[in-house]
């Protein structure tokens, strides 16, 4: 029975959480034999994002994916193994770990069915328990948001995971708690890019939150990130879901500083005899720099490179104005190729059938083909001779001449009436 609920906790689709693979390290050890008896300590990975390390002191054979139980304060807990062997060792490295100062926490066990059981149980007590808890500090006029609730695999103690802006006194709320949920409370502060790491979820990007599959620690974001990278100062697009300043502004900044060593002072203006030329905007990996004649408004942007401006600013500083901004560039000795839909392969129409057009049959009455015929003829001289004409000219001489070809009613009363009285 133990071997079959290791085998389904090792596949992590049926048994695991919707986190399942958050924060996974990926051994690429595995497959070296003996890799894992370098080191007794091990990896094991608790509810999101918390992580601990533990010395397997009774040689259990233990391997990724293992639920075991480990020891806690009070009673036990339950985890999985997510690390063993020499890369446990790196890790602990990275997260700045001594390995002679720590203290080491022993592995009890694998879980025995009873001891999944009772994790079980304990994990579907923490949603109602998170809400009832707000509803709580609610009562108390409290100035926290609890954002998550942690059971111990042995249901004796509860980690609740708060934020707060300023310092909150809870000595009345862990009462509260220990009386309505009867476990041992334990209260941990944590940010807003901790929460979001927590919670998880789908940045703008389109891909998982980075807080929540592989960031372990938060660098300091600041303004200055987005000032170097040239990205609009728009609060909205440059917060993440957490509401603070994104981490991925800091990714390139690195590349960026190193591009624009030498460029120039943005500050410094251009100094012509047509007047004076402020800083627009740069585009720092094609080295090309935009001025403007206001510094409020574009207006009569033009484009330069870093050389160029560099050598205005040295002009300027020995008193001189150039006359006109932009050299004259060299002309290349060949066009640069381009890109040219040859075969229209592009075209999103070009298996679209071609609808023709169908013609509208003439309708014609039998007895006025020959009138029709002959107002057609009148009105084909009309246009030849009326082409010097006005378009208000041709509409008036073609308005008369069907006027003029109309038949007329009142005779055709008369000639109904004579054959009326020649059949009498």
């Amino acid at each position: 029975m133990e071997e079959v609920i290791q085998d389904t906790e090792k596949k992590g689709c049926s048994g695991c959480t919707s986190r399942c693979g958050k924060l996974n390290v990926y051994d690429w050890l595995d497959d070296i034999p003996d890799s894992m008896n370098t080191t007794d300590i091990v990896e094991i990975q608790f509810k999101n994002t918390r992580k601990g390390y533990y010395r397997n002191s009774n040689d259990l054979r233990i391997s990724k994916g293992d639920v075991v139980a480990v020891e806690a304060s009070p009673g036990h807990d339950i985890g999985t193994v997510t690390l063993t062997g020499e890369l446990v060792l790196l890790q602990m490295k990275k997260h700045n770990i001594n390995l002679d100062s720590f203290e080491f926490k022993r592995v009890y066990r694998k879980a025995k069915p009873a001891d999944v059981e009772k994790w079980e149980e304990a994990k579907a007590l923490e949603h109602e328990t998170m809400l009832e808890s707000r509803r709580i500090s609610e009562r108390l006029n409290l100035d926290m948001k609890i954002g998550d609730v942690e059971y111990q695999g042995d249901r004796t103690k509860a980690i609740f995971y708060y934020i707060a802006d300023e310092r909150v006194d809870f000595r009345q709320l862990i009462k509260v708690l220990a009386e309505t949920f009867r476990v041992r409370i334990e209260m941990r502060q944590i940010g807003a890019r901790q929460e979001a790491g927590r919670i998880g979820g789908i940045g703008p990007c389109g891909r998982e939150l980075c807080c929540s599959t592989w960031m372990t620690n938060f660098v300091s974001v600041t303004t200055n990130a987005a000032r170097y990278q040239e990205i609009s100062l728009n609060p909205q697009k440059l917060a993440g879901q957490c509401g603070k300043l994104k981490c991925c502004l800091n990714y390139e900044l690195d590349a960026y500083i190193d591009a624009q060593q030498d460029f120039p002072n943005t500050s410094i203006p251009l100094e012509t005899v047509d007047g004076t030329y402020y800083h627009f905007k740069t585009d720092i990996f094609s080295r090309t720099m935009w001025y403007s004649t206001s510094k409020d408004i574009p207006a009569g942007i033009i484009s330069l490179s870093v050389d160029r401006v560099k050598e205005i600013i040295r002009l300027n500083r020995k008193g001189k104005k150039v006359d006109n901004l932009a050299s004259e560039a060299p002309k290349p000795m060949f066009a640069e190729p381009t890109y040219d839909n040859v075969i229209e392969q592009d075209d999103l129409t070009r298996f679209d059938e071609t609808k023709k057009k169908k013609r509208r049959p003439n309708k014609r009455r039998p007895n006025q083909g020959n009138k029709d015929n002959r107002h057609h003829n009148q009105n084909q001289s009309q246009r030849k001779e009326g082409d010097s004409n006005s378009g208000g000219d041709k509409k008036k001489s073609y308005n008369k001449s069907r006027r003029r070809n109309r038949p007329n009613n009142n005779k055709r009363k008369q000639q109904g009436g004579d054959t009326q009285a020649k059949k009498q």
